[in-house]
Parts: structure tokens; C-alpha cells; sequence
């Protein structure tokens, strides 16, 4: 079975690093549009069974409900496609947000404030989501999976191993308890460079599109295929711009 693994796209992000810098906020919010029109075409062209959005999808803040409407026309072009969302710090299932009063596709399930499973023929697939801009207690240590025999998923944003009490805030959740959960992959976001565990396999993909200046190199989605309780993924970049640091050797400039 494959999938797709996204998070961090952060739909209408106001920039506020970029915005000053003539259009580029602008260019930028075009852009994540661009790239997310791509992540759906891929999935069609390849069949993709599984589409995992770890969190972060556009900020509660600023997203437009025309966005909201563009990103579910999207949704709708894929309906064999199961997608799976688990609202982030950012994006929090609360009750004035989108996931919570707009009427999402059929294909799409949105996780919010208990464990839940999904209970595909060989795979059960877990999530949940963010129902406030903090998380110190999404209730993992007290969950267990129900059959260890299947290939068992959780899609959630997190913080693995926090390390300071900012991390600790956003549900910060060790690799140990994981292992212990006998999760067979974890599809998370909120750290914005992408990042492979084993044992289990961890991933973040890092943020779909680059945010900023600090955000250096590719950017794209996870891609995967789950055989036996196997896990095999790559990265396909798919960001049309991307922010690089360069040394300028200025010693031999008269001026």
C-alpha cells in the first residue's frame, strides 16, 4: 500500500520575514498552492492509496475560507485517495476553526482530542490532533495498539524527545514510548527540516514549502509503501524555490 506523508505547509502564513522583501511574501503564498496542486496530482498519477497531513496545514490565523475551499476542490480530485489529518499547534481542531464548521470531503478524516483508529484490512491507522495552540498531554502513555499482528500507523504532530520546556508545550513525546506503543511508523510534523528515526520509523518530512531564510535547501513531501509491516520511504522534492547560504569571497574588491 502507498502513501504520501506531508506536514507543515502552513496555508496563508503571513511571512513576516519575506513580506517586506518587495512581493515575496506574495510569491511565496502562490507558491505553497502550486506545490500542494502538485502533491494531489502526484497521488493521482500514482495511485496513492494514503495521504498522511501531520499537522500545520494552514494557520488558523490568517487562512482564508477561499483557501480552505481551494485545498478541499483538491481533496475532492482525489476520492480513492484516504487522507488522514492531524491538527497542529498552528492549525488546532477548536471551535471556530475550519476543521471544525467546514464541511471537508468524505475522503478525508480529521483526528482531534482522543486517540482514534482506522481500521483498514491489513493496516489500523491512529491519530490525533491538537484542540488548543498547546499540547503537554495527549494521552499516549495510557493508549495501546489492538492487533501488534497488523501494521499499525499513528499521524500526529509532536515534538520527539523534547529537550526544554518550549518543546515540552508541543507534545513532546519520547522515541522510547513509541517503540514501546509497537507503532510500525509514525508520520509526524512541527520540526521543519525533514528527519528519519528507526526503531520505529519516525519521520518528519519537513515543511512542505520553505518558510524563510532559516529554512536552507529542498523541500517536498514523504513518499512510502507499506508491504508486512515494512515501511520503505523516500523524498520527492517538489518546492519551486528554495533558499540556499553562499560565501562571497569580497577580498580582492577595490571599492
Amino acid at each position: 500500500m502507498k502513501f504520501v506523508h506531508m506536514a507543515d505547509i502552513h496555508f496563508d502564513s503571513p511571512f513576516v520575514n519575506l513580506s517586506d522583501r518587495d512581493t515575496l511574501g506574495d510569491l511565496k503564498r502562490l507558491e505553497q498552492r502550486s506545490v500542494f496542486k502538485k502533491v494531489v496530482d502526484y497521488i493521482k498519477e500514482n495511485n496513492i492509496e494514503l495521504f498522511f497531513i501531520a499537522g500545520d496545514l494552514y494557520e488558523h490565523q490568517y487562512v482564508r475560507k477561499s483557501t480552505i475551499e481551494y485545498i478541499n476542490n483538491l481533496f475532492k480530485e482525489i476520492p480513492d485517495t484516504k487522507i488522514f489529518i492531524s491538527p497542529g499547534n498552528h492549525d488546532p481542531y477548536i471551535k471556530n476553526s475550519y476543521y471544525n464548521k467546514y464541511k471537508w470531503n468524505d475522503n478525508v478524516k480529521i483526528f482531534s482530542s482522543k486517540f482514534e483508529k482506522i481500521e483498514l484490512p491489513e493496516i489500523d491507522i491512529y491519530g490525533y490532533g491538537f484542540t488548543d495552540f498547546y499540547c503537554t498531554d495527549c494521552g499516549i502513555e495510557d493508549f495501546s495498539v489492538d492487533d501488534e499482528n497488523k501494521t499499525n500507523i499513528l499521524v500526529i504532530h509532536s515534538t520527539i524527545d523534547g529537550a526544554n520546556l518550549e518543546e515540552m508545550q508541543y507534545n513532546s513525546i519520547t522515541r522510547k514510548l513509541l517503540k514501546e506503543k509497537k507503532f510500525d511508523y509514525v508520520a509526524t510534523g512541527h520540526i521543519h527540516k525533514m528527519q528519519i528515526y528507526d526503531e520505529p520509523k519516525i519521520v518528519y518530512p519537513g515543511s512542505t514549502v520553505s518558510l524563510g531564510f532559516d529554512e536552507l535547501g529542498k523541500h517536498g513531501v514523504i513518499v512510502g509503501e507499506i508491504e508486512n509491516k515494512n515501511v520503505d520511504v523516500s523524498f520527492l522534492p517538489l518546492a519551486e524555490t528554495e533558499f540556499v547560504e553562499k560565501t562571497i569571497d569580497v577580498t580582492r574588491n577595490k571599492f
